[in-house]
């Protein structure tokens, strides 16, 4: 049995809740398959790549069988490196949020043993360790293997390939025989079957079958950048390439809504498309993507199977995908009817090794492409301005602007050219670009802000509306671009809060915004707005 929905499984409701909080909506291919099985209490050999959801196909199961009465241990997951068993762990716990009573701890080499001691001390029901130290805790007695119920070997084959087939071996013959092994490997390698064979018993085998899609007239491009800076960099794509319709993928509901307010408040027509929308704000939504009222739709991989648009120029993999075929799903939004695509995919760290995954499984390359400068964006704006000059200038019908501009020439007090007249109506139209340049190479310093300061040349103001009002960044955008006439594009980070909102601007505007807002109504409620509190010290 294959389960659809999270929804269906019959486990903790505590479990489901935290589910449900880290945003996924259905299962990957590999958690479809195998969570049924390991929680009917059967071996299983899982087999599938890195980054396609394998931790939560076995941590869902640990954690419903793990008694919390009991402090002592039950499930061990191994794991071939430190860094894998801190991800691990990580992942388990924000799975176990709502569990009261479940201790998990990862212990690994280069971690002082003593402090490690002191946890298991404590009681603690799930170990996710390194072979090494495993073996180090249950020689000094530290860990007690006897009241294990599970055992999970994850990235089995990496394990061997890195010399820890005795060390595995020596773990499995201190549990009890009883017990329920799980081995998840990409790879089947004879020493792998050599372990099943010895240690499990009547496995059942479980690989993702995979169907093979043409990407052959998608250019696909990555860039590394971190998530950081993920907001902006994906900005300077839309104004440097235009597409005329755009898709942003994300892996989570929460971080689709996230992504719309704040390409809101950049004052891009974006929407988001997700499971917790209903089929009639769906239809709606991207009745809205299709004619154009929105021109960026930012969509989870579940919702995005009704998306059949031809004139998606664009795709962006915000978050990689947890599977390959995902990847897939994905950039095929575009390039559709004969037509060439563009696909972006954001990467940094340990991203870089899934994005290997997909290049195999696609047959294709994804070349790297530099993060677009704010002279790019410059550029790229004044060329389409000035292509809207000349559209406007061919139509023709300008005689009374021409007449109003030779009066302003001819006044006496006046002694500009031409040019540096057109040069000033430039400036008003188009607004000042912050320059702003992306780092990436340094760590982001952790720096104390006053609540009424933003970024450089910016203040943030308070506003007495919020979501009680029903109000949204699109709102506070439209007011302040349409009563003080600052461009949307100058404005910052607008948060909103239940009632009340922050909206950061230039500095040298703020006065102008303040005067001409002042009793104006968002939405039938009356503004009041000022200058942010400072934080008291």
């Amino acid at each position: 049995m294959e389960i659809k929905k999270f929804e269906d499984l019959e486990i903790n409701q505590n479990i489901k809740k935290a589910i449900a909080e880290m945003g996924f909506e259905e299962p990957s291919p590999i958690q479809s398959k195998s969570i049924p099985v390991i929680l009917e209490g059967k071996d299983v050999i899982g087999q599938a790549q890195t980054g396609t959801g394998k931790t939560a196909a076995f941590s869902i199961p640990i954690l419903e069988k793990v008694d919390p009465k009991d402090k002592s241990l039950q499930a061990i997951v191994l794991c071939p490196t430190r860094e894998l068993a801190i991800q691990v762990s990580q992942e388990i716990r924000k799975l176990a949020k709502y569990m009261h009573g479940i201790k998990t701890l990862p212990i690994y080499g280069g971690q002082p043993i003593d402090r490690q001691i002191k946890a298991l001390k404590g009681g603690v029901q799930v170990i996710i360790g390194t072979p090494g130290r495993t073996i180090d805790h249950i020689k000094r007695k530290t860990i007690k293997p006897e009241n294990v119920k599970m055992i999970v070997l994850d990235e089995a084959d990496e394990m061997l390939d890195m010399g820890f087939r005795e060390d595995i071996e020596t773990i499995l013959e201190n549990v009890p025989e009883d017990r329920q092994t799980t081995f998840f490997s990409a790879t089947m390698p004879k020493a792998i079957l050599e372990l099943t064979k010895k240690y499990q018993n009547e496995p059942e085998h479980i690989k993702v079958v995979r169907k093979e899609l043409t990407v052959e007239n998608i250019k696909q491009y990555y860039i590394e950048t971190r998530s950081s800076n993920k907001i902006e960099v994906l900005s300077r794509l839309i104004d440097v390439y235009n597409p005329k319709l755009s898709v942003v993928f994300c892996n989570t509901k929460k971080g689709a809504d996230e992504l719309v307010g704040e390409l809101q408040g950049r004052g891009y027509f974006a929407d988001a498309l997700h499971g917790d929308l209903k089929q009639v704000q769906r239809d709606i939504v991207m009745d809205k993507f299709r004619n154009g009222t929105i021109d960026i739709l930012v969509a989870t991989d579940v919702a995005a199977r009704g998306i059949d648009v031809d004139d998606v120029e664009c795709v962006f993999n915000f978050d990689l995908p947890q599977d390959e075929e995902y990847y897939v799903h994905r950039i095929g939004r575009t390039g559709r009817a004969g037509r060439e695509g563009l696909s972006f995919s954001f990467v940094y760290g340990r991203d870089m090794r899934k994005m290997k995954d997909i290049e195999r499984y696609t047959k294709s390359k994804l070349e790297k492409h530099p993060i677009p400068t704010v002279g790019d964006v410059e550029e790229k704006k004044v060329g389409a301005y000035f292509e809207e000059v000349k559209r406007v200038v061919e139509e023709g019908k300008l005689a009374k602007q021409i007449q109003w501009l030779e009066n302003f020439c001819e006044n006496e007090e006046t002694e500009y050219s031409i040019v540096d007249i057109a040069a000033a109506l430039l400036k008003l139209s188009m607004g000042e670009e912050e320059k702003e340049e992306i780092i990436e190479e340094k760590p982001k310093k952790n720096r104390r802000r006053d609540e009424s300061s933003g970024k450089d040349g910016m203040v943030r103001l308070f506003i007495n509306v919020g979501k009680k009002q029903r109000v949204q960044a699109k709102d506070i955008l439209g007011a302040i671009a349409g009563e003080a006439g600052v461009p949307g594009k100058t404005i910052g980070t607008i948060d909103i809060y239940d009632k009340f909102t922050f909206v950061e601007v230039p500095k040298k505007k703020a006065k102008v915004i303040i005067e001409k807002m002042k009793n104006k109504k968002i939405k039938g409620n009356k503004l009041n707005i000022e200058k942010a509190n400072k934080k008291k010290k």
